[in-house]
């Protein structure tokens, strides 16, 4: 009788918990739009929930300390005029944060370290360039301002936020509704989904789809695709018989799969959460009460199931934190922000260790707040990968910081001189031209203040004189 050998990896015991009832975010009326986003985003500052809201679309934005019950006129990011479908906070600037909405647009605000006293109402910038609702958003990982939409009408748009340019426009590639969109580690590349059943990369500056597969999951429903580490692509999706499915194939074969595993019978829509410090890939599918987690590696049969989280309430959503807001010294290899109804439930994932010394094993230097590059040096063609911090001693996320627009002017269409770099507005010098403008603004709209006070006090002394004249 032969012995079966355990495979060797450290994340086999990976195990999950839900936070302490005090640790959750009570009273929140999560949204019942009917949408596969995970309507939920966090970051090491602060956690955004798309709530329900009349007259309009809406989302909340909470310190992530402030626990408990939240107060029901909490104010909230409002100014959509329909549902929001997709929030994301930006990886370089964690006080911004981008919305897409039914009502075709996309918004991008800057959340103040304080809480505000009122509804924030005001973006700092509104993208408007789809012609239907937009139901997908995704920073660029390693590129200044540079975000991605994705609508109804079939289109890709790759924005510039700090000027409010559209750099990209991909709007010949999806015959149908597009499902979901990945960036690479470095965002040279996407990977698309698509309702007409074939998973494409793209490469977005060459306008090219460079490798596609059709019928990845031969099923009707939603598929959705993930870059790993290794440069594959791991998906989950449907077969015929509308059974789950998980797959993993190598872009430069698309004609056999690396992997392909079914799962379950489950109509939920399974939302890959990808780790790629760890290669652990976490599935949570919407109205799911489990989150299952696999182990990505090199060896047969290269997708190996590790655990399952399981609780008793159904997710409406899920937040996944980025590796540099995880408690380091409690072995946390992630952190969920799992949606009920009316309440949004940290769930942990830890490996166990004894030691309280700081596991380098479990965390590699991983992607920081530094961008690598500008959005015009992307645009034209250099690549870089992500700039990494180490958590050897925490992460303490940095201060406020303004995200500063500069719309370029349409009209003027004379190439710009020398090379090509977005300057922020305290960057531009004022001319003495525009100062003497603006003085000479100033002087004349003191002057018709002075008239208009003299006109005033005239009509208060004839209405004296009314007024005596009938006494």
């Amino acid at each position: 009788m032969s012995r079966r050998v355990v495979r060797q990896s450290k994340f086999r015991h990976v195990f999950g918990q839900a936070a302490k009832a005090d640790q959750s975010y009570e009273d929140i009326r999560v949204s019942k739009v009917t949408w596969d986003s995970s309507f939920c985003a966090v970051n090491p500052k602060f956690l955004a929930i798309i709530v329900e809201a009349g007259g309009g679309g809406a989302f909340i934005v909470l310190p992530l300390a402030k626990t408990g019950r939240v107060d029901k006129n909490y104010p909230l990011v409002t100014g959509h005029t329909a549902p929001v479908l997709d929030i994301d906070w930006c990886p370089h600037n964690d006080n911004v944060i981008a919305s897409a909405s039914d009502d075709t647009t996309v918004m991008v605000w800057q959340v103040p370290d304080y809480t505000p006293v009122r509804n924030i109402t005001e973006p700092i910038i509104t993208l408007e360039g789809h012609s239907k609702r937009v139901g997908i958003l995704s920073w660029h990982p390693t590129a200044r301002n540079v975000l991605l939409s994705a609508g109804g009408d079939n289109v890709i748009i790759i924005w510039n936020v700090g000027t409010g340019e559209v750099l990209l426009s991909l709007d010949d590639m999806h015959p149908d509704v597009i499902h979901s969109v990945c960036w690479n580690s470095n965002g040279s590349l996407l990977a698309t989904t698509c309702k007409d059943k074939t998973l494409r990369i793209i490469d977005p500056r060459k306008g090219q789809v460079v490798a596609e597969r059709f019928a990845a999951h031969e099923g009707m429903r939603p598929m959705r695709a993930v870059f790993t580490r290794q440069g594959h692509i791991f998906t989950t999706g449907f077969t015929r018989m509308s059974q789950r499915e998980l797959g993993l194939w190598d872009p430069n074969n698309f004609e056999e799969p690396v992997a392909l595993q079914e799962m379950d019978t489950s109509n939920g829509v399974l939302l890959p959460f990808y780790d790629p410090d760890s290669s652990i890939v976490y599935l949570c599918g919407k109205g799911d009460s489990s989150i299952r987690y696999f182990e990505i590696t090199d060896e047969p049969p290269f997708v190996h199931y590790l655990n399952t989280f399981s609780s008793k309430e159904p997710q409406r959503g899920m937040g996944f934190m980025p590796k540099r807001g995880l408690d380091v010294s409690k072995c946390e290899i992630a952190r969920f922000y799992k949606l009920h109804e009316r309440k949004c439930e940290p769930i942990i994932m830890t490996v166990p260790r004894k030691s309280d010394l700081f596991q380098d094993d479990l965390y590699p230097d991983t992607p920081g707040p530094e961008p690598a590059l500008e959005a015009d040096e992307w645009l034209s063609g250099q690549d870089a990968e992500p700039v990494l911090i180490s958590l050897r001693d925490g992460y303490v996320p940095p201060k406020h910081r303004e995200l500063r627009v500069t719309k370029r002017n349409i009209l003027d269409v004379r190439p710009p001189s020398g090379p090509r770099r977005s300057q922020s507005a305290s960057d531009a010098p004022l001319s003495q031209h525009t100062l003497e403008t603006l003085l000479d603004e100033i002087k004349a709209l003191r002057q018709q203040v002075q008239a208009q006070e003299q006109r005033i006090t005239a009509l208060e002394n004839m209405l004296c004189e009314l007024v005596d004249g009938t006494d």
